[in-house]
């Protein structure tokens, strides 16, 4: 039985059905309004079907610990806790967003890390919740969100088979059966060596859901491959410009790559097309004036024995197809057949 369609605004997701395109802004906005706007405009223009933004507060995303884990030294930041601060969303911007996405005719979601998140989201109408890779184990998160109703796209980075199951069963056990499962590998960016696509497969037998893809890589190559392998969703980081500060511009798309990595999907989408093979009505002409038939070298007058000297192979493929040489020669010509004439059965 095949994985199950999902539906997300107007979108079907699933078999059959074209690739639904996350343009992921993701914290890419740098707390400015207007830059928020703008990426919109970006995943607009682009042909993507959704802009995703991410909406968590770092007092409920990470402990003011002292642990030495989370130290680092980014986007200004000393420690995690700094990190998230600098690149919370204001929420008071969410139902501004919202409004905006829809008169640019794009669907908008964010990527909720709390309760309150999801409950603000809930509110805002969003049509899906997105769960980042290192959410997959806040099992009581996930039932939370799945208590919504809405499709549930979960991205498993990092993640085993049994922790995708325990996830999967958390969001089943509040009776969700909208579920997308999207392979994701963490690292930023994250190396070419690393994507394993090949773990999509594993997904498609073990699960009964839609399969897709979330991107870290740099170019846009892996999210086309993945596609042409079976991906039903791709998400993709996307930004103004990559040479912006902050930690998820240098290894996301800029605008004319957006562009591209849309084009190409629906080009991939296109190429991927039926599994029968045969000739198609495009390549008709090209079957006949291409392929080659049998045709007289010489002129055979009626009721001559056919020796295989007065017999070429050659272009169009109007006559008697190569593979039927030999039982032509021994055989009398029927009529006369004249030099460079196709040879039919009707002659012999």
């Amino acid at each position: 039985m095949p994985p199950q369609k999902i539906k997300i605004g107007n979108r079907l997701i699933g078999e059959g059905e074209p690739c639904f395109i996350i343009a992921e802004a993701g914290s890419n906005h740098d707390r400015k309004l207007d830059q928020a706007r703008q990426l919109i405009d970006i995943a607009a223009d682009s042909g993507a079907d959704a802009v995703k933004f991410q909406t968590f507060q770092a007092d409920k995303i990470a402990a003011r610990t002292t642990d030495e884990i989370v130290k680092i030294d980014l986007a200004g930041a000393r420690t995690l806790h700094e990190f998230y601060q600098k690149l919370e969303l204001p929420r008071e911007w969410q139902g501004e967003l919202r409004d905006y996405a829809r008169d640019k005719g794009i669907i908008f979601f964010s990527t909720p890390f709390d309760e309150e998140a999801v409950d603000e989201l809930d509110e805002l109408g969003v049509p899906a919740f997105k769960v980042a890779s290192f959410e997959l184990v806040h099992l009581p998160l996930l039932r939370y969100i799945a208590q919504r109703g809405k499709p549930v796209i979960l991205s498993t980075g990092m993640a085993n088979l049994e922790e995708i199951e325990e996830a999967v069963a958390a969001i089943t056990g509040e009776g969700n059966e909208q579920i997308i499962l999207l392979h994701c590998g963490i690292g930023y960016p994250h190396r070419f060596e690393d994507v394993n696509l090949a773990a999509m497969d594993t997904m498609k037998q073990t699960f009964d859901f839609p399969v897709g893809y979330s991107d870290h890589t740099t170019g846009i190559s892996v999210p086309l491959a993945a596609v042409a392998r079976g991906a039903k969703v791709i998400e993709k980081h996307f930004t103004i410009n990559r040479n912006l500060p902050g930690p998820d511009h240098s290894f996301a798309l800029e605008p004319p790559e957006l562009k591209a990595m849309v084009q190409g999907i629906r080009e991939v989408e296109k190429a991927i097309g039926s599994p029968e093979k045969s000739v198609l009505e495009s390549e008709l002409t090209h079957y006949q004036r291409g392929r080659r038939s049998l045709f007289a070298k010489v002129d055979i007058p009626q009721g001559t024995v056919i020796t295989g000297d007065m017999i070429a192979v050659l272009r169009p493929g109007i006559g008697l197809k190569p593979k039927y040489l030999d039982t032509v020669v021994g055989k009398k010509a029927r009529v006369a057949i004249k030099a460079q004439e196709p040879i039919t059965w009707d002659k012999i």
